[in-house]
């Protein structure tokens, strides 16, 4: 069997979280070949493998979003669009329900540059149509390249080079999705679509509060990303989900419910046994990060609580564990802070091996803005840690509890709830019994729940099926 593995923006250069379970998906399974598709922003010669890639996988295949014909302007053939064309095309770009199937034969059938297409005639006669319907208080030059900016990179993503595979499997919709919807409507094979987190809604978001997407531009942007998203969810044959809040909201969304399944993320919890435990003579009690340095941890927050525990606990020590190199300024900032606050017992190590610190440290915390279901929290659970985490994705679930009386292992803390932290900090700090019948609840829950062997071998048998029978 032979599957493509699509992914955007982590592996095999980004440590943890989504590039993690897909290493341990591919090694899970070694009967099958794997070709990994990755998608990337841009060329960037200082990025370097962050894994040891398996035998099984034969080929790492690269797209990158900046197109270089666009990018550098190169003179092309210019692009005249077919009456069925055009209408796809103005439908994907201003109205609803584009018929992706005409486009995605557009990009495949011919030698498309995307300069002649975007600086093309029809590109700027529809362009110009919507603009006058109902943007004329801005400048048209400014909407035209705000126009050609939103679509170069799903056309890049629709003219770039697909693989004959078995079964074709993305880990996110947006971009990674909807190469999968591309060569499944080629090659006619299965779609596989595990949404690790809800890309929709993070775009959203991230576009709500962005800089750089001026006001008036939102809503397009945000609703370029629900009809990538809506197109992902009619190719796919099933479309998988971590956790059931996360499979309600892909229904919300336009999923058909008969596609949906859950699967959770899992973790070797038997690789965590006889780690590294604390030294007696350490005068500290050790707080641990594990995660990227990046916003959307909002490691800020977490220092910030951190120090307020501090002045009242002076023991306290934070260990902030992971890579620094993915958001270099936010990290800076980050190390800054503790600085010129003059936070005392602040650690960085950057990029570690978990197990040789995790068993040292007395709990574990995370304050994310956005989550799916973060491993972190599992690897935490299966070394006997309790967790403070935000109430974001399944952080609750996971540290409460869905479906069994093991109890709660940790506290769930409001996003950027500073003072909120700090408490949960310190009552974890003052009382070891309860840090240790917490930990025990997350380990319980994690061998009965969260088994990565078993999780691994629901998605062999579902490769399966979709491979096999085509029916789930």
């Amino acid at each position: 069997m032979k599957v493509c593995l699509i992914v955007e923006g982590a592996y095999p250069y980004v440590n943890g979280g989504v590039s993690s379970w897909m290493q341990g998906l591919m090694l899970a399974m070694p009967d099958v070949e794997f070709v990994v598709q990755s998608i990337a922003a841009s060329p960037d010669a200082n990025l370097q493998f962050k894994y040891q890639i398996p035998s099984n996988v034969s080929e790492i295949q690269e797209v990158y979003l900046l197109d270089d014909d666009y990018v550098n302007n190169k003179t092309q053939k210019k692009v005249a669009l077919t009456g069925e064309e055009y209408d796809a095309f103005e439908n994907l770009m201003f109205e609803s329900n584009p018929d992706w199937d005409v486009i995605i034969r557009f990009f495949s059938e011919k030698e498309v540059s995307l300069n002649a297409l975007l600086s093309g005639k029809d590109f700027f006669k529809m362009t110009l149509d919507y603009y006058n319907a109902n943007f004329r208080r801005v400048a048209f030059s400014d909407f035209l390249w705000t126009m050609r900016s939103l679509y170069l990179p799903l056309f890049t993503i629709l003219k770039s080079r697909t693989e004959k595979a078995d079964l074709y499997h993305s880990v996110s919709s947006g971009y990674a999705g909807i190469w999968g919807c591309m060569q499944k409507s080629l090659y006619k094979r299965p779609f596989l679509m595990t949404e690790h987190g809800l890309y929709t809604r993070e775009r959203e978001e991230e576009i709500i509060k962005a800089d750089w997407v001026s006001g008036i531009y939102k809503d397009i942007w945000i609703g370029q990303f629900k009809k990538i998203g809506e197109c992902c969810y009619q190719y796919a044959d099933k479309v998988v989900s971590l956790f059931e809040d996360a499979r309600r909201f892909q229904i919300e969304l336009g999923c058909d419910e008969n596609k949906t399944m859950v699967i959770p993320n899992g973790v070797n919890y038997q690789k965590f046994e006889g780690i590294r435990q604390k030294e007696n003579q350490d005068p500290y009690i050790n707080v641990g990060a594990v995660l990227r340095v990046t916003p959307i941890k909002d490691v800020k927050t977490m220092i910030s609580a951190f120090a307020l525990a501090k002045n009242k606990e002076p023991r306290l020590k934070l260990w902030i564990m992971g890579s620094m190199e993915e958001a270099e300024d936010y990290a800076e900032e980050c190390r800054a802070m503790v600085r010129d606050m003059d936070i005392k017992d602040v650690e960085f190590t950057g990029i570690i091996d978990v197990k040789e610190y995790i068993g040292r440290m007395d709990f574990l915390i995370l304050t994310s803005i956005i989550e799916g279901q973060p491993l972190s929290i599992l690897e935490g659970f299966a070394a006997r840690k309790p967790y403070i985490a935000t109430n974001v994705g399944n952080c609750k679930g996971l540290i409460e509890g869905e479906r069994d009386n093991y109890g709660p292992a940790g506290y769930v803390v409001p996003v950027m709830g500073v003072s909120e932290i700090a408490r949960a900090i310190l009552k974890l700090a003052e009382d070891e019994k309860t840090r240790k019948r917490m930990g025990q609840a997350g380990y319980q829950r994690a061998v009965k729940a969260y088994d990565e062997s078993a999780v691994f071998g629901t998605y062999y048998n579902l490769y399966q099926k979709l491979t096999g029978s085509g029916e789930v």
